[in-house]
């Protein structure tokens, strides 16, 4: 196994529940390494991270993996089975949930977003 896809296992299953269900596939071309990660449905929040940042860290350590070896590695983690589906009905909800909130073209000052907070 390739430095970079052992070290993308290491991490992947030190931070996931399901470690038997990490699998990464690496593919060589001329853009460079690409690693592919398929992970339990339950463990892609944990991969992803809060707005995405677990995965631009794992992204970028990987980078670094790589330029110590003069190759370019990438990271796709592909969406798994039974994964969250934005449909009509959780868009709905999406929007009955946002239904009582005041829309304003003005932005508030800090004043009026204390007062707003205020119950």
């Amino acid at each position: 196994m390739h430095e970079d896809q052992q070290f993308l296992e290491t991490v992947v299953k030190s931070l996931v529940d399901h470690p038997d269900s990490v699998k990464i596939d690496r593919t060589v071309d001329e853009m460079g390494v690409l690693l592919t990660l398929d992970v339990h449905a339950e463990d892609m929040g944990k991969i992803i991270g809060r707005s995405g940042n677990t995965a631009k860290a794992i992204r970028t350590l990987l980078r670094v993996v790589g330029m110590k070896h003069d190759a370019r590695v990438n990271l796709k983690i592909n969406e798994p089975e039974g994964g969250r589906v934005m449909t009509a009905d959780t868009t709905e909800e999406t929007m009955d949930d946002n239904a009582g909130a005041e829309v304003s073209a003005e932005p508030k000052d800090l004043d009026q977003a204390i007062d707003d907070l205020k119950i």
